[in-house]
């Protein structure tokens, strides 16, 4: 028998917020399979707001319920049986976080749960990222966001250690990022890889996934070093208009992709890899997988 089931996932990012529509699918003695039914992502910049000012602006307040209010007819309309709302680093810091959250639960019926960078970086290793990961090899995976990126060092099969830096990227186009940032995180990667031999990077976020668009290759092939490195330094030749109808790149993507490439080229640097793997896989991903995974532990 078919077993079929809709769940629905939202990120609430510093950069953009994200409703992800999966539709899971168990037919009778074969593997689960996970669809993605719909996609929406809405440019509300919170951590502009944020990093700056420390509050969400009501401007910002006001787009994000509409947004959200949006999501929930989608979710509706497509019948889905359980959802998840994730907020990331901006919801974090933001000082007008909690009574934001009250707010839109009276106003959407959206709970909104703020995670810290270690729940973030657990709900992505929730993915199909251990598809990736052979027990032969070492891998440094990064997620670069808005306001955070996230580190999580894999060898022979197993987490080594993770962690969560504020290195993001609309905390790099606003200065908000020290040198002492930079000197922490470069200083933990080469602590956590040193021993380690042939590392490669898989790197994950709405960034990447554009360069590796823009390369041209297909799925499953990384990206090399000197791929990145020169695609970074034609980003930087390109003015910000230059980039939008040259490269065809969204408004909001167009800034912040030069410093979430800076972040990905500082890591792959000192952690000694040479090739960067795009799977596509988020947190919308790894929500998507804990729900299913969660209804499976309380059915068995």
């Amino acid at each position: 028998m078919l077993k079929i089931r809709k769940y629905a996932a939202i990120d609430i990012g510093s950069n953009a917020i994200r409703l992800l529509i999966s539709t899971v699918t168990k037919p009778e003695n074969k593997p689960v399979t996970f669809k993605k039914t719909s996609l929406v992502r809405v440019p509300i910049r919170l951590g502009q707001d944020v990093f700056v000012n420390q509050y969400i602006s009501d401007n910002n307040i006001s787009r994000m319920k509409d947004a959200l209010k949006a999501f929930q007819l989608l979710m509706d309309c497509h019948n889905i049986e359980r959802y998840r709302a994730c907020a990331t680093s901006a919801m974090r810091d933001a000082k007008n976080a909690k009574s934001l959250i009250e707010s839109i639960k009276k106003e959407t019926a959206i709970d909104i749960e703020v995670i810290d960078g270690d729940d973030e970086a657990a709900i992505i290793a929730a993915t199909d990222l251990h598809e990736l990961i052979y027990s032969d090899k070492n891998y440094v995976y990064v997620d670069v966001g808005g306001g955070s990126t996230e580190i999580t060092i894999y060898s022979n099969g197993k987490t080594l250690n993770s962690r969560s830096f504020k290195i993001g990227t609309v905390r790099l186009l606003n200065n908000l990022v020290t040198q002492d940032d930079w000197e922490q995180m470069i200083s933990w990667l080469k602590i956590h890889t040193k021993g380690l031999q042939k590392i490669e990077m898989i790197g994950s976020g709405g960034n990447i996934n554009h360069i590796f668009k823009a390369s041209g290759k297909k799925l499953g092939n990384p990206l090399s070093y000197f791929y990145l490195s020169s695609y970074y330094q034609l980003l930087q030749s390109l003015t910000y208009e230059e980039r939008i109808s040259q490269l065809q790149m969204n408004v909001d993507r167009a800034d912040v992709i030069i410093p979430a490439t800076e972040i990905y080229l500082t890591a792959m640097k000192h952690s000694r890899s040479r090739s960067i793997h795009v799977p596509k896989i988020g947190l919308s991903d790894g929500i998507i997988k804990s729900l299913y995974n969660e209804d499976v532990s309380m059915a068995s």
